[in-house]
């Protein structure tokens, strides 16, 4: 297939394109590679994604330009016709959201309207996109299900990601464009965000420096590795969504439509308490971390707990990965990366 996938030099773009050019498809990458973290690793992720193209023989372009930019993106459709998109780019992180909201606005809702529109009027097959287990909010009901209601986001970045899948039904419903959003749980492992929790604990740990330990180490989180999710993404890019026949309007479940909707989890189902994270790096460093315990903090959301057995009955997911394990890896890259 010839697939469009946002967000390549970020990090699940990054892993789905390159597994994607593993496998034979065609590619085109399409990200702005701004400076939200350093670009350093952006620019090394992009050139393992040309040394796989090289290796494998697939087909891979890459787009450097900003999905805000109407233009420039149907330049990128009219060019290269994708038959799928797999839609990954975003403003990630919940604390900044609330320094710089202007930004998810036009990463998160304007740029997802015109790729909403460039399916649209490119015949796409099948939108996969991004969603975000954060939309969840102040529900409490666990483990987390696609049929409940998540109407109350604690996050502005959370409330941009619901939009999103709003969107994505409207055009569903209007266009009978076929689209399908995954609700990221705490994506994990090599060539990860510096801006998240592992890699931060990481680099504290080895240099000797203390880690923020935030609701004093109590926060439950579901885990996930990237090879399980990049495994759960493609599965769902190649079954293309359809209507659910026993949708029903005076019961109407979130999860599926008549139109050619669906949401998914897509986590480990096997939430991990932050304290055990850290003690998986610690272990996996040989060096124990010094802690500074603090409060909650505003947004934060204390536990997260997927269930995925929709996704599982759809396309077979089931991650593999023990938290031990994927820690570890994460350890081994990062120590090869940074020579440490």
């Amino acid at each position: 297939m010839k697939i469009l996938v946002t967000g390549n030099a970020g990090f699940i773009g990054f892993h789905v394109a390159k597994r994607l050019l593993e496998r034979g498809d065609s590619v085109i990458g399409f990200d702005v590679v701004n400076d939200y973290y350093d670009p350093t690793i952006k620019e090394a992720r992009l050139e393992i994604l040309e040394e796989t193209a090289q290796r494998t023989g697939s087909e891979y372009q890459f787009v450097r330009k900003n999905l805000a930019d109407q233009p420039a993106l149907n330049d990128a459709f009219h060019g290269h016709a994708p038959e799928r998109v797999i839609h990954l780019a975003a403003q990630a992180g919940v604390r900044y959201s609330l320094e710089n909201p202007h930004a998810y606005v036009q990463s998160n809702v304007v740029a997802f309207t015109n790729i909403l529109e460039a399916c649209r009027h490119h015949q796409v097959q099948h939108l996969t996109y991004a969603s975000t287990s954060s939309v969840y909010g102040a529900n409490t009901n666990m483990p987390f299900s696609e049929h409940e209601s998540v109407n109350h986001p604690l996050q502005f970045y959370a409330a941009t990601k619901k939009a999103n899948e709003l969107m994505a039904h409207s055009y569903s419903h209007l266009f009978r464009l076929p689209t399908t959003g995954l609700r990221f749980f705490t994506v994990y492992g090599p060539w990860g965000r510096p801006d998240m929790a592992l890699f931060l604990f990481t680099k504290a740990i080895l240099a000797g420096e203390p880690i923020q330990v935030f609701n004093h180490g109590n926060h439950t989180r579901d885990f996930t590795y990237i090879d399980d999710i990049v495994e759960g993404v493609i599965r769902a890019n190649d079954d293309i969504a359809k209507p659910n026949p026993e949708w029903n309007s005076d019961s109407p479940d979130p999860a599926t439509s008549n139109a050619p909707y669906r949401i998914f989890n897509i986590g480990n189902n096997d939430p991990v308490q932050l304290s055990a994270y850290i003690e998986a790096i610690e272990e996996a460093l040989d060096k124990k971390a010094i802690k500074e315990l603090l409060p909650l903090q505003p947004g934060d959301v204390p536990a997260t707990y997927a269930d995925c057995s929709e996704l599982e009955k759809a396309v077979g997911y089931k991650p593999a990965t023990p938290v031990k394990e994927g820690v570890a890896n994460f350890v081994d890259w990062y120590r090869d990366f940074y020579r440490r």
